[in-house]
């Protein structure tokens, strides 16, 4: 059995759970086993009727009041429960910031291998997982064969596979009642911050700044052409260490990898910790008066010139277009 964890916040599905699901068909296609989600949270009943029609044989899901709230002991928890019981031989988990940390708590656990960040999948004539993932932050990528783990523990990057599309496929939903036996973090609050444009590792349309853009209240430019192409504001650690953006819009080794089919770098110079967040965007355009920016590197496109020009001339050209 391929076991797939579905990631939902504030009881919507994310993106990444697709991407997961469509990765665990492959897998369960190719070895002939049977393909098994699983969703945690509570009041989460009808997620699991949207997951069953995405091709698998069923879903588990494990509705608990203990879990409305992510926590890694009491995630972990819950998942290591279902595996026991259920044997799967490979578990798929997506690269976000909670599912790096469940799938190295969870492969911990179970005292079994982990292979993170993965950006491709291929299997070899016996059907062993060929993996790849980025390594050296991000200047090389490393081709490697699972070991006969049981079960092998997994995550794929976020965008590097597309999303799974609804099948004809009758799966059955199973209500499993468990409860975390170990929960030593308990939130107390949750403050939710209020984002005027879409959620960073969400969006197909990214917008980010470095230190070219010279003060927090510049961001507001971004924000415009952020508007108008319905995309999502990020920053470098520069533009995030001199308080100008929170470190929630960081895009970066440290803060949230992005991989949108379009990113924008303005006034972003291209320091490896910046391209490792963003090096697997479909679609790199850079704009930067320097002309030796290392960030034009790895750009498709290149604008040398001033971002304060440019971008207004940017947002003109597109409200051009999207008004006929």
């Amino acid at each position: 059995m391929i076991l797939v964890f579905c990631e939902q916040r504030d009881g919507n599905l994310k993106k990444v759970a697709f991407e997961a699901l469509l990765l665990g068909y492959r897998i369960a296609e190719t070895r002939q086993e049977e393909l098994t989600a699983t969703i945690l949270g509570h009041n989460i009943a009808p997620l699991a009727s949207e997951i069953v029609k995405f091709g698998v044989n069923s879903v588990i899901h494990v509705d608990n009041p203990a879990l409305e709230y992510y926590t890694p002991d009491g995630y972990a928890d819950v998942l290591v429960q279902l595996v026991k019981q259920h044997q799967p031989s490979t578990i798929v988990f997506s690269a976000t910031a909670q599912g790096k940390d469940l799938a190295a708590t969870v492969a911990a656990r179970l005292e079994t291998a982990l292979l993170p960040d993965c950006i491709a999948v291929d299997f070899n004539e016996k059907g062993a997982i060929i993996a790849t993932r980025p390594i050296y932050a991000g200047k090389a990528l490393a081709t490697v064969t699972a070991p006969e783990a049981n079960p092998l523990v997994l995550s794929i990057r976020p965008r590097s596979f597309g999303p799974a599309g609804e099948m004809n496929r009758n799966g059955t939903i199973v209500a499993a009642q468990l409860t975390p036996t170990e929960l030593r973090t308990r939130v107390a609050e949750v403050v939710k911050t209020v984002v005027k444009t879409v959620e960073l590792t969400e969006a197909d349309i990214v917008i980010s700044g470095g230190r070219g853009m010279k003060g927090p209240e510049n961001y507001a430019l971004l924000e415009e052409l952020a508007a108008v192409l319905n995309a999502a504001v990020g920053a470098s650690r520069a533009a995030v260490d001199a308080g100008w953006r929170d470190h929630q819009f960081q895009v970066g080794q440290t803060g949230k990898v992005v991989a949108p089919s379009l990113y924008i770098a303005c006034g972003i110079s291209g320091a490896i910790q910046h391209l490792v967040g963003m090096i697997n965007s479909k679609c790199i355009v850079a704009i930067n008066k320097d002309p030796e920016a290392n960030i034009f590197k790895v750009a498709d496109y290149g604008i040398v010139g001033d971002l304060f020009q440019v971008v207004p001339l940017l947002i003109e050209e597109f409200r051009k277009v999207k008004q006929g």
